[in-house]
């Protein structure tokens, strides 16, 4: 397979699942904001622009960081290169130059959702109700792509790369996604376990669609230390840590051609990942710091995507 035709499948699942996660971290931050008591403090717009790295862009842009503003910036703004809008809009520019490697079907979910995608920015701001739609129809239309893609391509290099670059753009997601309740801050420390705190992270389960998962896992009520271990390290779940770098292990793995040292090296720093994710302890990653964990996991991780970039020349 041509680099740049690997590359072009490799971005083309990660701008798509960047899209989503993006939909998912300001439907959890609508969430948290929701059950704040203290109306005049803005943390969770504020953490979905750490979350998402685009914290710094933003300030050059010279906006406050409120409701609006953040969700303008996040979600239709071109001049961030990771807002809704400019993730599905690159991803079918990579979609379009490797075309005859896509099933019809996927090229139809991509270049759909690209059309489809002028309903929504014509309204500027969208309505609340409208907002939600867009944001459920964003995860809707993601799905559809990858769902398409699982049912209808040859099991060759070209859906390896798909898969590698949507689960590695994923463990990147989750891990920022659950270090978003680091960054909120609470009106006051005693209420660390109290009501608002419950219900946060109630919020980050319900965005990543888990909740029915926690309660066949764990049953009781929401812990930090089992969500925690949840999104880390119990494979079973897909958008878990453990299981995203199960896949990037298998499809790495798949991968023909794989003899330069560099692709090599990704393979090796692949299987440490996963096998360091799948045995860890929670409760030593609470005791040494989640927030320190996570970050360490979002490092490694982007490591990882230049390093697969650079194995296979793209």
């Amino acid at each position: 397979m041509l680099a740049r035709t690997a590359g072009d499948l490799f971005w083309l699942a990660r701008y798509m699942e960047r899209a989503d996660y993006v939909a998912r971290l300001l439907q959890v931050a609508g969430h948290m904001n929701a059950v704040r008591v203290d109306t005049n403090r803005s943390s969770e717009w504020e953490s979905a622009l750490v979350a998402a790295g685009c914290e710094e862009g933003f300030k050059e842009a010279g906006r406050s960081a409120d409701e609006a503003g953040v969700i303008h910036f996040l979600a239709f703004d071109r001049a961030n290169p990771s807002s809704i809008v400019n993730c599905i809009e690159i991803a079918r520019r990579n979609a379009r130059s490797v075309r005859t490697t896509l099933t019809t079907e996927m090229w139809e979910a991509v270049n759909q959702t690209s059309q489809e995608l002028a309903d929504f920015t014509v309204e500027a701001p969208l309505d609340a109700d409208r907002l939600a739609e867009f944001l459920d129809w964003v995860k809707a239309r993601v799905g559809l792509f990858h769902g398409v893609c699982s049912n209808g391509m040859l099991r060759r290099d070209s859906f390896c790369f798909i898969r590698t670059g949507q689960f590695l753009e994923r463990a990147d997601n989750t891990a920022r996604l659950l270090d978003v309740k680091y960054h909120v801050q609470l009106p006051e420390v005693a209420d660390v376990g109290g009501v608002v705190d419950y219900y946060q992270w109630l919020a980050i389960l319900r965005v990543v669609g888990a909740r029915r998962a926690y309660r066949v896992l764990f049953k009781g009520r929401v812990q930090p230390a089992h969500v925690a271990e949840l999104l880390i390290s119990r494979a079973v779940f897909p958008r878990s840590l453990a299981f995203c770098y199960e896949q990037i292990t298998q499809h790495l793995d798949a991968i023909q051609a794989q003899d330069t040292q560099l692709a090599v090296d990704a393979r090796r720093q692949a299987h440490v990942m996963y096998a360091q994710l799948r045995f860890a302890r929670i409760d030593q990653v609470i005791e040494d710091g989640l927030h320190e964990y996570l970050t360490d996991v979002i490092d490694r991780t982007r490591d990882l995507g230049a390093r697969i970039a650079q194995g296979h020349l793209f």
